[in-house]
């Protein structure tokens, strides 16, 4: 029995990239060996097991072939025979076929290395299309090694694009897209994932909401890139620099999906998009099962991301009630996250991308008002119920009256 160190781990050392687990491959062994030396099972549809030690994941060598629809459908072979070669065939892209013995020494079949040094992500077999989940997984870590220079290889990109017109892409589960849209959002260009995903036709499929915004035209004296598709990869590119919250990042993909319902005779013109928006993110949500911390902010963006921008133009009343709206008063996460969405937002314009946004200052300011407004006088003389909460806004509203005065004029 010999175990090797496989995929991700083996490429990012390689890359000298930051990994944090490792995937190992048992060759040679048998469920009841392994069990022998101490491992938890815990594959339900081929034979993985638990270190108790590290907790890492050691995986018999499998082949496997088609038998369904979907990244699930197919049948595993895990025979004491299957070679090291036989179990890296079966991966998808050449980079992540690549093992490790326990002397340190590099198995690369397939040309990984190469590949890696080339910058290009790129498929091992035709066996690639058998595997939907494969195009969510080449955009993703297209949005991981954009930075350093990768991009996807002409014939796999072609691959893709027949995965998709194959139909195979509709029987991947909600649960599993949205664990790979996560994981892409946080990555360092979670723009690219939108952009590949795009090139081979699976946005469209997948996130019809968003694939509809290119080519819809915005006024270019607010947007000087024009096209709201570009708007939103370029705001996904500000929120990247800005928060590594996938809630942000989520937030700001989906803040302007009512542009994209926009009547043509309105056209650039987008008044009332934050509305329209709405029941598309709702939409989005509900098709993907995005949890619900993530469908609130989301919500809260699309609803008020131009009053934010128009922070200093509005009415103390409106102040409040948008302090209100965004759950801001109780949260001051809440607020945080929001005012980083509409920044990158602001930012995500071309001449925009580094000019300051003093909305979140101002807004900041604007709730500890809120927050620090006193009504312990109320409370001494026994108000209560209903009323207390009228005086409470009456007194907030005339707090940020003198605030909003005060910084005018500052």
């Amino acid at each position: 029995m010999k175990i090797y160190l496989v995929g991700g781990a083996v490429r990012d050392k390689l890359l000298n990239y930051p990994s944090d687990e490792n995937d190992w491959v048992v060759v040679g062994g048998s469920p009841e060996q392994m069990v022998e030396q101490g491992f938890q099972p815990v594959g339900q549809d081929f034979p993985v097991f638990i270190n108790p030690q590290t907790g890492e994941e050691y995986a018999l060598a499998r082949t496997e072939r088609k038998s369904g629809h979907g990244y699930q459908g197919f049948t595993f072979n895990t025979a004491a025979d299957i070679s090291l070669e036989d179990d890296l065939v079966r991966r998808d892209l050449t980079i992540n076929a690549m093992a490790e013995d326990s002397n340190g020494q590099l198995i690369d079949p397939y040309g990984g290395q190469q590949d890696l040094q080339n910058r290009v992500l790129r498929h091992i077999s035709d066996a690639f299309t058998e595997d939907p989940l494969r195009v969510l997984r080449v955009a993703r870590f297209a949005a991981r090694y954009h930075h350093l220079g990768f991009t996807v290889a002409p014939e796999t990109l072609a691959l893709m694009t027949s995965i998709v017109d194959s139909g195979e892409i509709q029987h991947l589960v909600a649960e599993r897209v949205w664990k790979e849209t996560e994981r892409a959002l946080c990555e360092k260009s979670p723009d690219i994932y939108i952009d590949v995903l795009r090139q081979c036709g699976a946005l469209q499929i997948l996130l019809p909401e968003v694939d509809v915004l290119f080519g819809v035209p915005q006024r270019a004296d607010y947007h000087p890139e024009v096209d709201t598709g570009i708007h939103t990869l370029m705001s996904l590119q500000q929120a990247a620099l800005l928060s590594n919250s996938a809630a942000v990042r989520f937030s700001v993909l989906v803040h302007d999906l009512g542009k994209g319902i926009t009547p043509d005779h309105v056209l650039p013109s987008h008044k009332g998009h934050e509305a329209r928006g709405l029941p598309l993110v709702t939409n989005v949500c509900d098709r993907l099962k995005v949890p619900n911390e993530h469908r609130q902010l989301a919500m809260a963006v699309t609803e008020f991301h131009l009053l934010c921008h128009k922070a200093f133009e509005l009415r103390p009343e409106t102040i409040l009630k948008l302090l209100k709206g965004l759950g801001a008063i109780k949260s001051e996460r809440r607020l945080e996250e929001f005012l980083l969405c509409c920044e990158a937002d602001a930012r995500g314009r071309t001449g925009f991308e580094d000019r300051d946004y003093p909305s979140s200052d101002y807004l900041r300011q604007a709730r500890q008002v809120v927050v620090k407004t006193d009504i312990s006088d109320l409370l001494n003389r026994g108000t209560s119920g209903a009323e207390i909460g009228r005086q409470l806004g009456l007194r907030q509203t005339e707090k940020l009256a003198e605030f909003k005065q005060n910084y005018s004029q500052a």
